[in-house]
């Protein structure tokens, strides 16, 4: 039967494959900027490795200024999902994105701590809202059975951006070394901010704000996806405002399952260049390949954790699972003696962070309306961000004072294990669907 043809009382197969439109068609965009996304927010750990030579960075200081990425985070991004739910995802997506690229492009002329902070502040600033907003955005997509899939997809763009970035972040310090009037590292701010630009300008065009301007569907289509959507809204819990949501304790205790869960996921990403240069390699581009492997193991297990969650209908046990796969990791990291073992050691690490955040938005996102999920959303992660302040500066405070990664590897494995015990006390009734 041909798509335009589908009537709204469909069978699930029907269904299914309107919704497997819907993907192809807005998925791509979403997860080639989120590659653009993390790598700017993270490219950073690559420059680090002379920036902090050049400029005296401490360990500490690179923490602390890493961090205050999460801080800018934190104020504006329930202010940015709001404007975003009041005039439109492309126009403002594509905002945040040209904004944080001439912020990432500025870090070439950094000289100093203070520089470095500011900066670092303003990006979070600039890209606040964007995270939050594309979870946002996918909820008037796809409803929750689609979501685990969807939210799984997209986050690959974090593991991905890793698998291809840090052997660029890598390359670009080793070629541009002696290049010019610039070092390494400032070329690597400069190139790499340049995607963000193009993106932004490509999103104004391609994405539309809702299903009802997707003229790529029919109307059939439209009403299809449209009756999913409400259907699965009637199992949410309403709130009328912002003070109703700081007293729903849902919202605090979803906010403390993701903090825990992005203490692993940020004092890993931003330490991780470090950690295998302390491991015993020396060379930028190797740093750069070696890193990509965690991310790749990253990839597969995000998938098929997603697709196992949707096809069994279950979050939580999926989701502990993966929290406890990443405390072993960091556990082995912490003693890891040779590059070998390290690198295996990270890549049980990061194959389970990364995997909890799909994972976990599968479960706020099925107990938050409509009317509550734009603010609902984004308080959650502000909250939790608040630990991509904490864990890398508590790294880089732990290394400066003890000389040595291992005690920082520990109290990561720790948040992860805390973590999935909250996980567990969530009612599965109120998840699982």
């Amino acid at each position: 039967m041909n798509d335009s043809m589908i009537p709204p009382s469909a069978d699930g197969s029907a269904r299914d494959s309107v919704f497997k439109k819907v993907a192809w068609r807005i998925m791509p965009i979403l997860l080639i900027g989120y590659i653009i996304a993390y790598l700017d927010r993270v490219n950073i750990s690559f420059a680090k490795l002379q920036m902090s030579h050049d400029i005296g960075l401490s360990d500490t200081a690179y923490g602390l200024g890493a961090g205050l990425f999460f801080i800018g985070y934190f104020f504006f991004e329930v202010p940015s999902n709001m404007m975003m739910h009041r005039i439109g995802a492309k126009a403002w997506i594509a905002r945040i994105m040209i904004s944080w690229g001439v912020i990432s492009a500025l870090f070439a002329f950094v000289q100093n701590d203070w520089q470095f902070y500011t900066l670092r502040f303003l990006l979070g600033v600039a890209e606040a809202g964007f995270y939050p907003g594309i979870i946002l955005y996918l909820t008037y997509w796809f409803p929750s059975q689609h979501r685990a899939k969807m939210f799984a997809l997209f986050q690959i763009g974090s593991p991905i951006a890793g698998i291809i970035g840090n052997p660029i972040s890598g390359a670009i310090m080793y070629q541009f070394a002696d290049w010019g009037s610039f070092a390494n590292w400032q070329w690597l701010f400069l190139i790499e901010a340049v995607p963000a630009f193009v993106l932004g300008v490509i999103i104004i065009r391609v994405l539309d704000n809702s299903v009802k301007d997707a003229k790529w569907l029919s109307a059939q289509e439209r009403t299809i996806v449209e009756e999913e959507i409400e259907q699965d809204r009637q199992h949410t819990i309403g709130h009328s405002g912002f003070l109703k949501l700081l007293k729903n304790p849902d919202i605090w205790l979803m906010s403390l399952i993701y903090f825990s869960f992005v203490m692993g996921q940020y004092g890993l990403t931003l330490w991780m260049p470090s950690l295998i240069q302390r491991s015993g390699v020396e060379s930028n581009l190797a740093i750069g390949l070696l890193s990509a492997i965690p991310f790749i193991c990253a990839v597969i297990m995000m998938y098929f954790t997603g697709r196992s969650a949707d096809k069994h209908r279950e979050r939580r046990w999926h989701l502990i699972g993966a929290a406890m796969v990443a405390a072993v990791g960091f556990v082995v990291a912490a003693s890891a003696s040779s590059v070998v073992i390290s690198i295996i050691a990270l890549s049980l690490a990061m194959a389970g962070v990364l995997s909890c955040a799909p994972m976990f938005w599968s479960l706020p996102t099925a107990v938050l309306s409509s009317a509550s999920a734009a603010a609902g959303l984004a308080m959650i992660n502000s909250l939790a961000n608040l630990a991509g302040f904490v864990s890398p500066y508590m790294i880089g405070a732990l290394q400066d004072w003890t000389q040595s990664s291992a005690i920082g590897m520990y109290m990561l494995a720790a948040f992860m294990v805390f973590g999935a015990i909250l996980v567990f006390t969530v009612p599965p009734q109120k998840v699982n669907r």
